[in-house]
């Protein structure tokens, strides 16, 4: 191997952090990269049950002296999440290769409510991965020395970069390691939780009592108004603990098929787990007797409590292990926010809201522009809030309610639109009708709660994001207005209309390998391609007698679902290139195409090019480049300009490439 071909350290270092390059060409690909369901209970449904870890415990230090209400807003918060699950089993059903929270709205409702429910989601996502992070974090300090938890900070900004490290691996790579941690944390708990209840048996018979009891007294205090909003107030701050039920709808692309079938399964998983932890984990805290104590979780406190009979040694052990699971399931939830939000995010910039390099590839075959935002993203925003598990549960869980409402407006419509056409219509209105009225209801009440604490914040930072999207395809929507006009240049090419009514030319234009060649970087049959060939052909009148046409595929998370995807981009790109080279036998040239698809445009050209140089020896190779009024920062953010980073390329092989500007 000479020096030119041997990878840099770099290359190498990065090769062994996230692993080397795979091929979207493989037909098996797409079964080797998607997950079963219980790899998506994992990936997917860790951040409900993983919420256990403060989403129960903060709902229950919320109602301070009055801890057997807990009751009350356990089987509240299981009803909730029994009836949004149905409701998303529904959106499962009529989108089975993908419908969360932005593409129900934006297909059922409009495109702009798509959009605010997609910034809704990005926001929840981020506060998903420092949440559960921040919460991991306090888990593992819940057993060291209370001088320590300076450090706690640090411990989680790490944390959300080791993840984010781990999710440019790939969908498999970050969640096939931890399933035995999942699984770990799964047995304990429920081994503590069954614990509780038995060894407590004796006092089960008094729940009734005591809970009637404290009724009475918080009804004394503050009147039954009162003790309802101090219901209400509790269960919002455990509104946590339903945010990672959208995430499997919105991840089907990334199942086993049959998607439908798995993300269903993956739906019940997560559902029932995170019922009996809801449940189970208050009536622990209420029969342990469990109270706030500084530097711990209340998880902690209730697993000394539960242990305090014990030998020492081993309970301190079972203690230690168990708050060591629960900290890394927090970890694991993270994934949702790491898996999620990139989807989300790279839908989103297939329809022009955010650039659309968050909608492209890695060689991992993972969106990884999007993964290194949402871990940014995150660390922003544990700095902000410190860390503070308390305040970013404030933050937390009221933007995730804007889509869940979104998404069921959208699918109310949906099922009055289908009145009459089947009976299926009247079953779903009533699902999603009451999954309508109860989002909305809980969105109101956590917007009112949680405002004046720090709730207007998540608002403002959703509307802040809003307005950017808006920008951003104000500025993509008068581009392509723009190039509208070159559109033109596609009539004057009259080759098709031509070919179609039979007529070919008198004679086959001759290769001559000798010949000098034009080749040309084109992305479909249109205005920009056709100006930059009438480019060449002004420039240089006659020097060319041979042309060649370059196109890739770029393979995208919008069209990465499948070979039968990748079947009809492939074709439909050899379709586009034939029609240069039909037009240009007709004018007399002889004319040949080359196409590829790949994940990195440049290296697919790059790929190429020896293969043309081969056939054509005399090549110069020509792209044309958008030339903006006003050539801005924003400009460059939102567009890629890859003919700069091809001619790069190959003027490191010394190769001459032109750069043909096309003002628009």
């Amino acid at each position: 191997m000479d020096d030119a071909s041997r990878p840099s350290l770099v290359q190498r270092l990065r090769r062994v952090i996230i692993g080397g390059a795979r091929d979207p060409n493989d037909p098996a690909m797409f079964h080797k990269l998607s997950l079963i369901a219980v790899f998506a209970w994992v990936g997917l449904g860790a951040d409900g049950l993983s919420s256990s870890c403060y989403g129960p415990p903060e709902a229950f230090l919320a109602l301070g002296k009055y801890p057997y209400l807990a009751i009350f807003v356990a089987f509240a918060s299981a009803f909730t999440v029994i009836i949004v699950s149905v409701c998303y089993a529904q959106i499962i059903e009529l989108f089975p290769s993908g419908g969360g929270g932005y593409v129900v709205a934006s297909q059922l409702l409009s495109p702009k409510l798509g959009m605010l429910s997609g910034c809704a989601l990005l926001i929840d996502y981020t506060l998903t991965i420092a949440l559960s992070v921040a919460s991991g974090t306090d888990a593992i300090f819940s057993f060291l020395p209370l001088e320590w938890h300076g450090y706690k900070i640090w411990m989680a900004i790490l944390g959300v970069l080791l993840l984010t490290a781990l999710n440019m691996r790939g969908v498999k790579e970050s969640v096939v390691p931890l399933l035995p941690v999942f699984m770990i944390f799964i047995l304990l708990h429920v081994f503590a939780i069954v614990y509780a209840l038995v060894s407590h048996a004796g006092e089960l018979g008094n729940l009734a009592g005591n809970t009637a009891n404290q009724v009475k007294g918080a009804s004394a205090e503050f009147g039954i108004f009162g003790m309802l909003l101090l219901i209400l107030r509790a269960y919002s701050m455990g509104a946590g603990t339903y945010t990672g039920i959208e995430a499997v709808s919105n991840g089907l692309p990334m199942l086993r098929e049959p998607r439908e079938k798995t993300g269903k399964r993956t739906m019940l998983y997560m559902a029932s787990s995170l019922v009996f932890a809801v449940v189970g984990l208050m009536l622990a805290y209420i029969l342990c007797g469990a109270q706030f104590a500084e530097g711990k979780t209340l998880n902690a406190v209730m697993l000394e409590s539960l242990t305090d009979g014990w030998n020492e040694r081993f309970g301190y052990i079972f203690v230690l292990v168990t708050l060591v699971s629960e900290a890394a399931i927090l970890f694991v939830a993270a994934q949702t926010g790491f898996l999620g939000g990139p989807r989300v995010l790279a839908n989103m910039a297939l329809d022009r809201w955010f650039p659309n390099r968050f909608a492209m590839l890695s060689d991992r075959l993972v969106t990884q522009n999007g993964v290194v935002l949402m871990g940014g993203a995150a660390v922003c925003v544990m700095v902000f809030a410190g860390g503070n598990v308390q305040y970013l549960v404030v933050l937390y869980s009221i933007t995730v309610f804007i889509t869940f409402v979104l998404a069921q407006l959208g699918m109310v419509r949906h099922w009055w639109q289908q009145r009459g056409s089947s009976q299926a219509w009247i079953k779903g209105i009533a699902i999603n009708g009451t999954g309508l009225v109860l989002t909305i209801f809980i969105l109101i009440s956590m917007t009112v709660i949680k405002f004046k604490d720090g709730g207007w914040i998540t608002l403002l930072v959703t509307g802040c994001l809003v307005a950017l999207a808006l920008t951003i395809r104000r500025h993509y929507d008068k581009t392509r207005r723009m190039l509208g006009r070159l559109d033109s240049l596609v009539e004057v090419s009259t080759v098709e209309r031509e070919v179609t009514n039979g007529t070919t030319p008198a004679r086959e234009p001759a290769y001559d390998s000798e010949a000098k060649t034009a080749v040309i970087l084109v992305n479909g049959f249109n205005g920009l391609g056709l100006h930059t060939l009438f480019s060449v052909i002004q420039l240089f009148g006659a020097s060319f007698r041979n042309f060649a046409f370059i196109q890739v595929g770029l393979v995208d998370a919008g069209n990465f679902k499948g070979t039968a995807e990748l079947g009809r981009l492939q074709e439909h790109i050899e379709e586009e290139l034939d029609r240069y080279v039909r037009y240009m036998k007709k004018e007399g040239f002889y004319a040949d195409s080359f196409c590829a698809l790949g994940t990195d445009i440049v290296e697919e050209i790059a790929a190429l090019v020896p293969k043309i140089q081969e056939r054509f020896p005399r090549a110069v190779f020509f792209g044309g480049q958008l030339v903006f009024p006003e050539e801005t920062a924003f400009t460059r953010l939102l567009h890629n300009y890859i003919v700069f980073a091809v001619q790069r390329r190959l003027y490191g092989r010394g190769i001459p490439f032109v750069i043909l500007p096309i003002r628009i």
